[in-house]
């Protein structure tokens, strides 16, 4: 069974707040997309780290074992969204 959609607020750099909804099992970056928005992005599958942002709340999981982030900068909440599926409400932050 799939689970709910979960609500995504996102800061750009210029300060802008934009939400979006993610479906379950879809990328942070595919829902952002889907709403119509145009995120940083290149390379969709966790290696160019172009969509890198922070994680301000939520829950998120990897599509992949180990995304192009340190360890200490997972840890200080940076993610990525090409490869990230919300398990949660977000509130992302690009810096």
């Amino acid at each position: 069974m799939l689970g709910r959609p979960f609500h995504i607020q996102l800061l750009d750099a210029e300060g802008q707040r934009l939400a979006f909804t993610a479906a379950p099992e879809q990328s942070v970056l595919e829902a952002a997309l889907a709403a119509g928005l145009a995120p940083r992005r290149s390379c969709r599958n966790g290696s160019c780290r172009a969509c890198l942002c922070r994680l301000e709340l939520g829950q998120i999981a990897y599509r992949i074992d180990w995304p192009g982030l340190s360890a200490e900068e997972k840890a200080a909440g940076w993610i990525l969204p090409c490869v990230a599926e919300a398990r949660s409400d977000l509130n992302l932050r690009y810096e």
